[in-house]
């Protein structure tokens, strides 16, 4: 598995014990790695994992920095992405998605911005949880985003 390839060449810890669970799961420091390793600069990533963590951070700073002052589609499409990969059973198991859905579902309330650093963390674990499952995938390029 790409994963735990790319986790050992961190140095981080083995992702999934012997009986296939995840332990000892230190999600921010995964998440930093997918964020250096897979997140340009500017635009969207090449990786699935890459655009998934890129869309979480985009949607926080938007509502922390500017109170989704500036939402438009491109906000839109970021969320969509979102539930998109973050509602996969093969990932998740049913309260992990009840609880993401939670989230996302409040999220698209942008006029009362989401003010609180704990939710996207979430988001930001589930996509770390999907790379671990699926490993380095291609994103396909959405041309209607520029955000």
């Amino acid at each position: 598995m790409i994963a735990i390839a790319l986790s050992a060449a961190l140095g981080l810890a083995s992702p999934v014990a012997s009986s296939g669970e995840l332990q000892g799961v230190d999600y921010f420091k995964e998440a930093q790695a997918i964020w250096r390793t897979f997140v340009p600069p500017s635009g969207q990533a090449e990786t699935e994992q890459g655009e998934l963590l890129r869309a979480v951070e985009k949607l926080r700073d938007e509502a922390m920095r500017n109170g989704n002052g500036n939402w438009d589609a491109g906000f839109e499409i970021l969320l969509a992405y979102l539930e998109q990969h973050l509602a996969d059973p093969q990932v998740y198991d049913g309260a992990t998605l009840a609880r993401t859905q939670s989230i996302l579902v409040r999220l698209k309330d942008y006029e009362n911005p989401l003010l609180d650093d704990a939710p996207f963390d979430e988001l930001a674990d589930r996509a770390v949880d999907y790379y671990r499952h699926y490993g380095s995938r291609p994103h396909a390029r959405n041309p209607a985003l520029h955000r």
